[in-house]
């Protein structure tokens, strides 16, 4: 089985190339979602307590809104919440990688937007980074309702995107339209035949 991560910064286009290959009927694991049910654990919530502090916990459950605001705010709470999270995420990714193989499935897509930040990528067979000019990110942003200030301080907690290219597999370049974005797609299906008739000969 081959296991490829595909990653991005914050307003590139990770989120609709990895729809993209989905509709294709590529397995795609979306870290985000796996985050957001690591999150309800009890053992989770007991963590986020003891380590962050009570005001982080609301009505029984973690207070997602004042999680975001430290995480962006302060980088020491941020670890923190990280080491909280990230191995629970992980441990999950593995399971259900394990269950798609035991089912007979050949790929998998990781999508996860932290996976050099995290260092997962050192665990995956391949990694795909999505990439569009800072100028489009920052006007798909501004769309979402996010300041200047917003955007500096989510992409401060991310490695940059040039960095991410250089080290990457395959670049999907999202810069111009839906159409250009799917023929983007169609150039890494390609790619990913070639990988896979590599992986099959070693």
């Amino acid at each position: 089985m081959m296991v490829i991560g595909i990653t991005g910064i914050i307003g590139s286009g990770k989120t609709t190339a990895s729809k993209a290959l989905k509709k294709k009927g590529i397995t795609v694991i979306d870290l985000d979602a796996l985050a957001k049910k690591v999150i309800t654990l009890k053992e989770v919530q007991k963590d986020i307590d003891g380590r962050l502090g009570k005001e982080f916990i609301k009505n029984g459950a973690p207070d997602t809104k004042k999680l975001k605001e430290i995480v962006f705010a302060n980088k020491e709470k941020l670890r923190t919440l990280e080491e909280i999270i990230h191995p629970r995420v992980k441990e999950m990714l593995w399971k259900k990688v394990a269950k798609k193989k035991e089912h007979g499935d050949s790929l998998v897509i990781v999508d996860a937007p932290l996976l050099y930040e995290t260092d997962l990528y050192k665990s995956l067979d391949k990694i795909v980074v999505v990439s569009t000019g800072m100028e489009k990110i920052r006007q798909r942003l501004k769309t979402r309702g996010l300041t200047h200030k917003d955007m500096s301080a989510r992409m401060s907690n991310q490695i940059p995107l040039k960095e991410k290219e250089e080290r990457a597999d395959f670049v999907i370049y999202n810069n111009g339209t839906k159409r250009d974005l799917e023929q983007e797609i169609e150039r890494l299906l390609s790619r990913i035949k070639e990988w896979e008739v590599t992986l099959d000969a070693s």
